[in-house]
């Protein structure tokens, strides 16, 4: 897709070496450099400061994946972010969500597809997204799951990819409207 949204996506074949390392992790992963990271290295010491949060929650928690995904997808409906939901769909369902689980998504509590564990876990979604906290109740909830270290990666997954949904709003990038995961959304 050539619309770049609000910003010009740079180059990904540029060899500026503030964007070596973010860049060439794509290309030697044989992927296209995606059009967020594109836009964000329009500034990239910001680039660089997004990728030192956003890869290692991605790749060096030791909650669920699975279970940080459905948190991604969430906080994407709630706000409305088609960008995050389309980037994150394949990531989820081959993190073991199901299709009919993202399907449901926008009625969780209602659905018999979600296990209690992914409810808390949706619930913080809720709660950080709509509320900007989580209830007592909840986190009482959360704590007797989780250890203080997998609180801390649950949180940040949520509250980080708000950061990324807003993000991604104000810049506009663009999605395909024709893009089938986009039927759940």
């Amino acid at each position: 897709m050539t619309d770049a949204g609000r910003l010009p996506l740079v180059d990904a074949a540029t060899d500026d070496p503030q964007l070596a390392k973010v860049f060439g992790r794509f290309r030697d992963a044989g992927h296209d450099v995606p059009a967020l990271y594109r836009t964000l290295a329009n500034a990239p010491a910001m680039l660089n400061a997004w990728v030192g949060l956003a890869w290692p929650l991605r790749n060096e928690a030791t909650t669920s994946r699975a279970l940080r995904e459905l948190i991604i997808m969430r906080v994407a409906q709630l706000t409305r972010a088609a960008y995050e939901w389309v980037a994150h769909y394949p990531m989820a369902v081959r993190c073991g969500i199901a299709a009919e689980q993202l399907a449901d998504l926008q009625r969780w509590r209602d659905s018999e597809r979600f296990s209690d564990e992914q409810r808390e876990v949706l619930a913080l979604a809720d709660e950080l997204t709509d509320d900007v906290d989580v209830s007592d109740e909840l986190w009482s909830a959360l704590s007797a799951r989780y250890e203080p270290g997998e609180l801390v990666e649950l949180v940040l997954t949520a509250a980080y990819y708000s950061c990324v949904s807003r993000t991604l709003r104000a810049l506009r990038l663009p999605v395909d409207p024709d893009d089938p995961v986009l039927a759940t959304f």
